[in-house]
This record gives C-alpha cells, structure tokens and sequence, in this order.
C-alpha cells in the first residue's frame, strides 16, 4: 500500500472531466504517492484486485455499480482501503455513516477540502493503522467519531461524544444530544456493536444508553431506571442485571466522553 512517498489513492467517477480534476487535485498533494482511476464500480472492484490501494476516493451516483454497493463490497475485504465519498447529493450522507466512511466531500470539489480530506485518512491510519473488515475483532478504538445527520434538509454533523441516548425506530436510531435527536438509518443493533467499546450499553430492547452521561441510577419496587440529564429511561428487567454487572466493572464516576 503507502510507500515512503505516501498513499496510493484509487479515484472513481463515470464522468471524465470529474474524474480527471478529482484526479489532479490529488496528484497535487505531497502526502499521496500514486493516483490510479477507474470510470466505473466493476473497474474499481477490478484494480483493487490487482493492486493495493489506501484510500478509494468514490463518486455515489454511477451506472451498475455505484458508490454505496462499491463501499459495501470493500467493507469485506480483509485489509480494506478507507473510502471517501465525493458526491454532488447531501442525501446520501446519512447512508454513508452506515458504511463508516472517512469522509463525505460535496462537489464542486475544492483544493483544501480535498486536502482536508487527505488529512482524515491520514489521521485515521496514525491511530489505528489499516481498517480491518466489520465483523472482524477490533483494533485500537478512535478517539470520537463524526456522524451526519438531517436537519431541515440541510446535513450537518454530529460527534458521538455528544449522544446521550438512542433509540430504535424500526432499521433507523433516533439519536439523543443534550440539544435535540436526530434520526439516522442505522439499526440499534450496528450501534451497540460499534460503540460497545465507548461506553455504549443495551439497557432495553429499544434503548441504548451512553454510561458517561449516567448521572443516577434508581430502583423503585424491583424495576430499574437511569437518568440522563432530566430524562428518565426505564432499563429492562432483562437487562437490568447485565447493567448492574457493567457498573461493576466501571463506576459511574469515571465520566470521560469515549472513555
């Protein structure tokens, strides 16, 4: 993959004069070491095949096989390229956070949002050097995690740090901040799995509480809740054992975000 000159980045686009400029603005970067490009998802399957590539800078919007069923496949490769969309659509962004890409960059692209970019992936390979694929056992966790979401037709972004709770509304989570909730097209179930890790546990069928922002536990006549913040969630009798067991092994004192 990187060489001592930097990354190798695979650009995919059907259309030319995208591909061509995606291309350059790359080419330009002191941090990437070789451009490779493919006009279409099947190509880039293709080339990833032959040849390994750290980051695959990909349009959404293709013919056969566009950006997302391009992501999906390469989130089973064994070592996987960082994917980074670059789109002309904000609607997808949501659909990305699914597919845990690094970055969404919106065309018309710009020089130093190309180079920001490149930044992220870089920063994400430092921390935990090359992805390993979903269901593999996890590497070194990432500090916070930025995750896009709707408001008002307008994507904005959100950090998981700042998620109190969420809950399951059928495939999607409604995301809880100490400000509002957002919903996102994500099962409960990919969540807890993923932030298992950062203090994230199953406290109902339909929540999953972030035990940093646990301020109280109560019991009242056999059934068990928590409150967060001023909301007050009910935990499962299921449940309630595995949560008395969690806090166990980590006391609510210990109140660091992502911790």
């Amino acid at each position: 993959m990187s060489t001592d000159q930097g990354m190798v980045v695979l650009v995919v686009d059907d259309e030319l004069p995208a591909l061509s400029e995606l291309g350059y603005l790359l080419g330009r970067d002191d941090r990437v070491a070789e451009v490779l490009t493919a006009s279409s998802g099947t190509d880039a399957l293709q080339l990833l095949d032959a040849r390994d590539v750290d980051v695959v800078f990909s349009d959404i919007s293709m013919p056969g096989l566009d950006g997302m069923a391009l992501a999906r496949v390469i989130s089973r490769f064994a070592v996987r390229p960082q994917v980074v969309f670059v789109t002309a659509h904000e609607r997808h962004a949501v659909d990305a956070f699914a597919l845990d890409v690094t970055d969404y960059v919106m065309k018309p692209v710009r020089e130093d949002r190309i180079a920001e970019a490149v930044r992220r992936v870089v920063e994400l390979r430092e921390r935990g050097g090359a992805r390993a694929p979903s269901d593999a056992a996890p590497g070194p966790p990432v500090e916070d995690e930025t995750i896009p979401v709707e408001l008002g037709g307008v994507t904005r972004f959100i950090t998981r740090t700042q998620i109190r709770y969420a809950q399951a509304h059928g495939d999607y989570a409604r995301l809880h901040t100490d400000t509002g909730s957002h919903l996102v097209r994500v099962p409960l179930s990919v969540l807890e799995e993923r932030w298992a890790e950062h203090g994230f546990v199953r406290i109902h069928r339909s929540t999953l509480v972030a035990l940093p922002h646990v301020s109280e536990v109560r019991m009242d006549h056999g059934r068990c809740s928590v409150l967060v913040g001023r909301v007050e969630l009910q935990v499962s009798r299921r449940h309630t054992k595995e949560l008395r067991d969690t806090l166990l092994r980590r006391p609510l004192g210990d109140r660091r975000p992502g911790a």
